[in-house]
């Protein structure tokens, strides 16, 4: 156990689930990786032994078959695999927060119907809001669902599925304006369908089609897409918590989650670069001593080991909050912001202390460089982060005067 990011206060339960997660990146993660990763092949070995650990139930109550652990517990894991690879921990966590949105918001007969499955991972999530126009601006959407009897009709394009091909549920936020007049607010119009579907791509059921895998730069391995819906058809009792215009609150209380485990990620992959960072500077040699001997590079490492610090301790605080039943907005925008800035600049040092090396494919610095943009943008920007942190201090610190 590295000296770095260590949580106090855990139960033991919790510390053999984390010590058990913690095994499995170093002997069946880490050593693949990279080929994985160069390759852009999904890494189905890795997912079925993370199914076989529990992990797709972490957070699902034990009366539907999971392991009821806090978010503090998933976060916590989530890091340990970004550690190994980020793409690994973007699988598990669109399952994770759809999970968390039927557990949340869900109907009892839709909790009864998808939890169980979920925990064992044989009903794999994805979750969608993002359009190809309209970025981080959700209330833009243009996707529709029109009731017709018993089934609404859904119409539109989605963009940005984590998990698209192999997953098996995916909750797709449109637009509803059944009962709800003209000028209602958008955010108020809006609605959740759990859409059941085949996994792979083309047409995967009638009115759904995934086209294929979008081509990235980094985060790859796990499949990113598009999603069509042309007079796609889904039942009336398929909508997430049995009524239409609540969408927008639930996707958010599942993003407000996701945002603890992108900050996780940001963890995972700063700790993996320091890991990396700090073995070189001790191997390497120049001027007839290994190059952690110049105060140069102490000085980066004493960066770079500070950020990682510093990250950890405010995921783990957003984390404990939402767990203790509080609002966690602010502390989860604060989290995930800082903790992608500071990924970043640690995989930056980090590359740097490879010098030549850091831009080979050889060496696993040269993937970590590619992976960490995808923090930057992925559940928010950084600018969304900012404008929610600097809304919600206004909220706290109201002028008196």
């Amino acid at each position: 156990m590295s000296r770095l990011a260590q949580t106090h206060g855990l139960n033991d339960v919790q510390q053999e689930i984390l010590s058990t997660v913690r095994d499995f990146v170093d002997k069946e993660i880490i050593p693949v990786a990279t080929e994985l990763e160069h390759r852009d092949e999904y890494p189905q070995a890795i997912v079925d032994g993370l199914k076989e650990l529990g992990l797709f139930g972490l957070m699902i109550p034990e009366e539907y078959g999971g392991l009821g652990e806090s978010l503090l517990t998933y976060a916590l894991c989530v890091e340990e695999i970004a550690r190994g690879w980020m793409s690994v921990s973007g699988i598990i966590n669109t399952h994770f927060i759809v999970a968390y949105m039927l557990k949340q918001h869900g109907t009892q007969e839709q909790k009864e119907y998808f939890l169980p499955r979920m925990a064992l991972g044989e009903v794999r999530g994805a979750f969608s809001m993002s359009e190809p126009g309209l970025g981080s601006d959700v209330s833009a959407i243009t996707s529709k669902a029109v009731r017709d009897g018993d089934e609404y009709v859904l119409n539109g394009q989605k963009m940005w599925l984590t998990n698209g091909g192999t997953s098996t549920l995916v909750a797709v936020l449109t637009r509803s304006d059944e009962g709800h007049p003209e000028g209602t607010a958008p955010h108020k119009s809006m609605t959740t369908f759990l859409v059941e579907k085949e996994p792979g791509f083309g047409e995967v059921r009638p009115g759904l089609t995934i086209p294929g895998k979008i081509d990235k730069m980094g985060y790859k391995g796990v499949d990113t897409t598009e999603l069509v819906m042309d007079n796609l058809r889904i039942p009336a009792n398929r909508v997430l918590g049995g009524s239409t215009g609540r969408g927008f609150y639930q996707m958010m209380d599942g993003v407000e989650v996701g945002r603890v485990n992108v900050a996780a990620r940001g963890c995972g992959v700063a700790q993996r670069a320091f890991e990396l960072g700090v073995a070189y500077a001790q191997q390497r040699h120049t001027f007839g001593k290994p190059i952690a001997q110049h105060q140069a590079i102490q000085f980066k490492l004493a960066e770079m080991a500070t950020k990682v610090e510093a990250a950890h301790a405010m995921m783990v605080n957003a984390a404990r909050k939402k767990d203790s039943g509080e609002r966690n907005d602010l502390e989860a925008g604060m989290a995930k912001y800082l903790a992608s800035e500071y990924c970043k600049e640690v995989v930056e040092d980090a590359f740097r202390i490879h010098g030549g090396y850091g831009f080979s494919k050889e060496y696993e610095i040269e993937r970590l460089y590619r992976e960490a943009p995808m923090l930057l943008i992925g559940e928010g920007t950084a600018e969304i982060q900012k404008m929610i942190i600097g809304r919600r201090l206004l909220e706290e610190y109201r002028f008196q005067g």
